[in-house]
């Protein structure tokens, strides 16, 4: 009994054994295997990989992958001219040089990025500095990124990674700086607005004076041709009552009794006191006498 619970701890040491010696290396990761704490191999090549058991030999494994660095805080940078900006930017990144990247940042990514952050800030303060802020808001933002990512190709080497792409996300200017732009483009969209209000009115009252000249111009034609026709037809009229009444002298004298006599009762209502011989009552007292005349006529 005593010797196969021998041989099991015997085969179970050898299993641990084998099991600190073999590790496996993933398509996304570098292995870097330490000897007595210095680094003795680094392996890029995925697969089932032999080391040596601990305290001999340990592993440790980075991401190879590209990594992204965006800015921690934003921070105001002068431009040529003098004005405040603020500018959102980010840094994709991987690891080159294994063995660079553990000497100067040890095994965790956020010291290198820790570090990086104020190297790329310094660079794009460099480079905008000599920008104005027409350029970065959009003529130069495409160079001002190239030349960040060239200058910092070099910085990268130091650090043992490569830097593979460098990008601004957002150029703005400071909150003060903001209001004051945002209170002078109000004003001068009012300024604007006013002056076409005042443009559209004086359109509206010169529209409107032509439309009443206009107005005022039918309406004297129309009446000239208005009292051009009644002139006509008042002309027409009177030759005809002329050659009527000049046919007839006695049915003219009864038609202007009879159209007195219209002028004078318009209403039932109305009352006249008169003398019942006066000449007014003339063709009422002749009334025979207009019709005969009219049968022998």
């Amino acid at each position: 009994m005593n010797r196969i619970g021998l041989i099991a701890v015997s085969v179970l040491l050898a299993l641990m054994l084998a099991a600190s010696t073999v590790f496996i290396v993933d398509q996304r990761q570098v292995a870097v295997v330490y000897a007595l704490g210095e680094i003795k191999e680094v392996i890029t090549e995925p697969g089932l990989k032999v080391k040596l058991p601990p305290p001999f030999q340990n592993v440790v494994f980075l991401d190879k992958r590209i990594q992204t660095l965006d800015s921690p805080e934003t921070r105001p940078i002068f431009t040529a001219e003098k004005k405040s900006l603020v500018i959102d930017w980010l840094v994709k990144w991987r690891i080159a040089e294994p063995r660079q990247f553990i000497r100067n940042n040890g095994v965790d990514l956020r010291n290198l990025e820790n570090r990086l952050a104020p190297v790329v800030q310094a660079t794009f303060n460099e480079v905008v500095t000599r920008r104005t802020v027409s350029g970065m808001l959009a003529t130069e933002r495409e160079e001002v990124m190239q030349e960040v990512r060239k200058r910092l190709a070099d910085e990268g080497k130091a650090f043992g990674i490569e830097i593979v792409d460098v990008r601004v996300k957002r150029v703005d200017f400071v909150a003060d700086i903001t209001d004051s732009v945002y209170r002078r483009m109000e004003s001068e969209r009012k300024k604007v607005a006013n002056e076409l209000r005042s443009q559209g009115s004086a359109e509206s009252e010169k529209i409107r004076a032509d439309a009443d000249r206009q107005r005022e111009v039918i309406i004297a034609e129309a009446y000239r041709d208005a009292q051009k026709v009644k002139g006509e037809g008042d002309a027409k009229a009177s030759a005809l009552y002329a050659d009527a009444f000049g046919r007839d002298p006695q049915f003219a004298q009864f038609y202007r009794s009879l159209e007195a006599y219209r002028a004078s009762f318009r209403s039932k209502s109305d009352v006249m006191v008169l003398d019942p011989s006066s000449d007014f009552f003339r063709a009422m007292r002749n009334s025979g006498a207009a019709p005969a005349a009219a049968a022998r006529k």
